[in-house]
């Protein structure tokens, strides 16, 4: 693994190329951290694969990060590799989740399953995508579960119907009311009890060690 320095003059280069494209460079635990237009990725993405002080051919994979809280609310991240430098890099773009980013699968071909993954965990959209459309969850499923406002229980259920002799999708229902867990309950824990006593912690006051 190339160190910091190495990275650092890599990251200037890159950011010297592609001045009008990549907002950032930085070096983040040991590892060179591009922080691009999401717009211009297909470009620096070919200079990342092609330029030869680069030479990242290897897409290891395409990741996404929600944050509700920002207009922009997901980075979309590429982890690429560069089997003849030994270095790695992480390219760094940001999206919403109404505009569409460009596909780059024109400029690696493994794209295409990442892509797909990302739209349906996350629901970030690829332009000129060749086959966009879920990969990992059922058909006919609603919402994306990667999201960070998507409920724990989903918004279906599925089962078998034994009278209509096929599988059948089901609103979720929560029929039981919320409950107050006790003391002994993994999202209070014991402070919330008086003394934070256990169970059993009242037997041993006032008794001599055996």
């Amino acid at each position: 693994m190339a160190d910091d320095g190495v990275l650092q003059e890599l990251g200037q280069h890159i950011g010297a190329v592609l001045a009008d494209q990549v907002i950032a460079t930085s070096v983040v635990h040991g590892e060179l951290m591009v922080k691009a237009r999401s717009e211009h990725v297909v470009k620096v993405l070919t200079f990342l694969r092609d330029d030869p002080q680069c030479l990242f051919k290897v897409l290891v994979d395409i990741c996404g990060a929600d944050f509700p809280q920002r207009p922009k609310r997901f980075d979309v991240v590429y982890n690429l590799l560069s089997l003849v430098h030994n270095q790695r890099v992480r390219v760094k773009v940001e999206a919403d989740d109404q505009t569409p980013i460009p596909s780059i699968t024109g400029v690696h071909n493994s794209a295409n399953w990442f892509e797909r993954e990302a739209w349906d965990m996350y629901g970030i959209m690829f332009a000129a995508h060749p086959d966009l459309r879920r990969l990992l969850t059922d058909y006919g499923f609603e919402g994306h579960p990667l999201r960070k406002d998507f409920p724990l229980t989903g918004f279906v259920e599925v089962r078998y119907d034994e009278e209509r002799k096929r599988v059948v999708y089901d609103p979720v229902k929560l029929p039981q009311e919320f409950r107050k867990f006790d003391f002994l309950s993994p999202w209070e824990g014991a402070a919330a009890v008086p003394q934070g006593l256990l169970p059993g912690d009242e037997k041993a006051e006032g008794q001599e060690p055996g």
